[in-house]
C-alpha cells in the first residue's frame, strides 16, 4: 500500500474536519507484514501537524479480537495504520498530538460552534414548543371541565334565550342534550321523522323539568320538502339555541363501493344540508337580537381521514369546517358557533358492534357526554365535549396520518366483520 507524502503546512490550511476525513478502507487485501493473513482493512488518517511531536508507537488491542500496529514518524506526513481482525471493519478516527478523546471532541467543537448552537436553539425551541402545547392542552381541559363544576353553570336562558331547537332529538345525544337544556330551563322544541317517539320525549321532558315543549315532525333525508314545515314551526319564535345534531351513520363501517346510491344521498341531505339549512333559517333572528348559541354536532372523525367511514368522515368534517368559519364570521354579533367532535358514545347509532354500544371507560353515555358537553357551551368554539375524548382528540391530531389510517381501518374491519357475522345469523 502507498501513501503520497503531504507536508503539514498543506493539511493546517485545511478544516479540522478535512483533517480528520478518514479514507480508503480497502477489503479483501493482503499485507505482507501479516503472517496468516486475513481480511485486510487498510485506513489512511489525515494527521494533524504539531511542532516536535510524533505518533507514539501503538501496540495496544483495542478490540479483543483486533490487533494494531503503526509506525512512529514525524508529523509532517501522513502515517498509515494496518487494522486486521476477523471478519470486520475497524475505523479508527485520531488527530497527532491528541492523545485524550476530550481534547479530539473540543477541537471538533470548535469548528462546528455554530452547528452546534444552531441545532441547540432548534432543540430548545421544539421542546419549548411541546411544552407550552402540553400546558394549554391542559389549561383547556380544566377550564372546560372542572371549572364550570367549580363555579357553577352559566344562566343559558339569560345569554342566548328562552328557546332551543334539537333536531335528531328522540334518541341518544340529541335526546340527552335536550334534556341537559331542559334541566337548566331552557324550553325545547324537538324535530325529528318519528311523531310517536317526538311526542314521548316531549311529553317527558315537560313533565320531569316543568318547561315548555313543542316539536316538528321532519324528515331530513327527505332535502327541501323537509324544511317547509320548519319555517312555519319556528316563526315568530325567540330561538336562543340550535343544536345540529341529527346524522346518518353506516350501517356498519364498510368500503366505499359497497355503499348503495341511496346511503350516499341520505348522508348528504341529512349530515350535511340539515346543518345549513337549520342555520340559515334560525340565524337571521339570533343576528338580529345579537345573542344566540349554534351547536353542530360533528365527529372525531373529522381529526384524520378515517378509512371505512370515508364518507360519514368527510361529512364530519365539513360540519367541523363549516362551524369554525361561522364563529369567526358571526362571533362579532354575539353569536356562539360551536363544533363538537366526540369519539364514540355508547348509542343505537354503533349498535353495529358489541364493544362500542356498551358504555366503557372510553366509551361514555349519552347522559353522560351531553352533561360535560353541555358546560363547554360558551367556552369553546370546538372540543370533544368529553376529558377523556379531549385527551385522545389531542393525540389524534398529533400521529402522523399514516397511523391513524392504520388503526382505524383495523379497528373498523373487525367491526365489519362482527357486524356480517350477527347478520348471518
Amino acid at each position: 500500500m502507498v501513501c503520497s507524502s503531504t507536508t503539514a503546512k498543506d493539511y493546517a490550511q485545511r478544516p479540522v474536519l478535512a483533517r480528520l476525513a478518514c479514507f480508503c478502507l480497502t477489503a479483501g487485501c493482503h499485507n505482507h507484514c501479516i503472517t496468516n493473513p486475513p481480511p485486510l482493512f487498510s485506513l489512511i488518517l489525515l494527521l494533524r501537524p504539531s511542532t516536535g511531536s510524533r505518533i507514539r508507537t501503538l501496540s495496544t488491542v483495542l478490540l479483543p479480537s483486533f490487533s494494531l500496529t503503526a509506525s512512529s514518524r514525524p508529523f509532517s506526513t501522513m502515517s498509515m495504520l494496518a487494522v486486521s481482525g476477523k471478519s470486520a471493519v475497524v475505523l479508527l478516527v485520531t488527530m497527532a498530538a491528541v492523545d485524550c478523546f476530550y481534547l479530539l471532541y473540543r477541537e471538533i467543537s470548535r469548528s462546528c460552534s455554530s452547528y452546534v448552537e444552531a441545532l441547540a436553539l432548534i432543540g430548545a425551541w421544539y421542546t419549548v414548543r411541546k411544552c407550552m402545547t402540553l400546558a394549554f392542552n391542559t389549561y383547556s381541559i380544566l377550564r372546560l371541565h372542572v371549572v364550570p363544576k367549580l363555579v357553577g353553570e352559566i344562566d343559558l336562558v339569560k345569554r342566548y334565550g328562552r328557546w332551543a331547537v334539537v333536531t335528531g332529538s328522540t334518541d341518544g345525544i340529541g335526546k340527552a342534550y335536550a334534556e341537559e337544556l331542559a334541566k337548566r330551563g331552557v324550553n325545547i322544541i324537538l324535530i325529528s321523522r318519528s311523531k310517536e317517539k317526538l311526542q314521548a320525549v316531549s311529553r317527558s321532558i315537560s313533565e320531569t323539568y316543568k318547561v315548555e315543549t313543542d316539536f316538528i315532525v321532519a324528515d331530513f333525508s327527505k332535502g327541501r320538502e323537509a324544511y317547509q314545515a320548519i319555517k312555519e314551526g319556528l316563526k315568530d319564535r325567540e330561538i336562543g339555541i340550535l343544536v345540529n345534531n341529527v346524522g346518518l351513520f353506516y350501517t356498519y363501517p364498510d368500503y366505499f363501493t359497497n355503499l348503495s346510491e341511496d346511503m350516499l344521498w341520505d348522508m348528504i341531505n341529512i349530515n350535511i344540508a340539515s346543518a345549513n339549512m337549520m342555520v340559515h333559517i334560525v340565524l337571521p333572528g339570533m343576528v338580529e337580537k345579537k345573542r344566540g348559541a349554534i351547536v353542530n354536532v360533528s365527529s372525531a372523525s373529522c381529526c384524520q381521514p378515517t378509512p371505512m367511514l370515508t364518507i360519514y368522515g368527510a361529512s364530519k368534517t365539513y360540519l367541523d369546517y363549516f362551524s369554525r368559519a361561522l364563529y369567526y364570521e358571526y362571533a362579532s354579533k354575539g353569536i356562539f358557533v360551536q363544533s363538537l367532535t366526540p369519539f364514540v358514545i355508547a348509542t343505537k347509532m354503533v349498535s353495529c358492534s358489541s364493544v362500542t354500544s356498551k358504555r366503557s371507560f372510553f366509551f361514555p353515555s349519552a347522559e353522560e357526554y351531553a352533561s360535560q358537553a353541555i358546560s363547554t357551551l360558551g367556552l369553546s368554539k370546538r372540543t370533544p365535549g368529553y376529558w377523556k375524548h379531549s385527551i385522545k382528540f389531542a393525540v389524534g391530531e398529533r400521529i402522523p396520518e399514516w397511523i391513524w389510517a392504520w388503526f382505524a381501518q383495523y379497528f373498523l374491519r373487525i367491526i365489519r366483520k362482527e357486524a356480517l357475522t350477527c347478520k348471518l345469523k
